[in-house]
């Protein structure tokens, strides 16, 4: 797997400071996507042990609030396949801090089991994810207004809840 980028002290992608991982790699392709760059799965670097390391060590500080993985697409295959490592890694050393995904890709069409984005380690990733961003970018539904999401279609779905009840269930701040 690579990545683009990697923010530390992120205010725009989830609630509190974050630190937030860029995944390459996203066969979704939404028309005017921000990050078009991010679609090719050989773009930017290498995430290593190394890289996964810092990340750990970037979310110690008390005012971190948690970790969030966005794209590209965290939930293409080859992508899923090592971060839900390090997604048990974080909730490993820092049970309390939140994950916050986002994907182009919904919930209860393309994630859960059957879906055509579920794989053997799906259940696994899911399990960690505190907070998912789900549904593609449609420009006709944007909406400057909206937080943590750039189109009306998007649903900020309080995952822990929503796999509990077996339901979705939209994340209330």
């Amino acid at each position: 797997m690579n990545y683009g980028n990697i923010k530390y002290y992120d205010i725009a992608n989830g609630q509190g400071v974050r630190t937030t991982l860029f995944v390459s790699g996203c066969t979704n392709h939404c028309f005017d996507c921000f990050q078009p760059e991010t679609w090719d799965f050989n773009y930017g670097k290498p995430f290593t042990d190394e890289v996964e390391n810092q990340i750990i060590e970037s979310l110690k500080p008390s005012y971190i609030k948690g970790f969030t993985c966005l794209g590209g697409e965290p939930f293409e295959f080859e992508n899923q396949r090592r971060l839900v490592s390090l997604f048990k890694h974080i909730k490993e050393v820092y049970p309390n801090k939140t994950i916050w995904c986002f994907t182009g890709f919904i919930l209860d069409q393309d994630l859960l089991d059957g879906g055509r984005r579920h794989c053997e380690v799906t259940d696994e990733m899911l399990s960690y994810i505190d907070v998912l961003v789900d549904g593609p970018f449609q420009k006709d539904k944007y909406n400057i207004q909206l937080a943590f999401r750039g189109s009306e279609n998007q649903r900020i779905i309080d995952l822990k809840a929503s796999l509990e009840k077996q339901e979705v269930i939209l994340y209330m701040e």
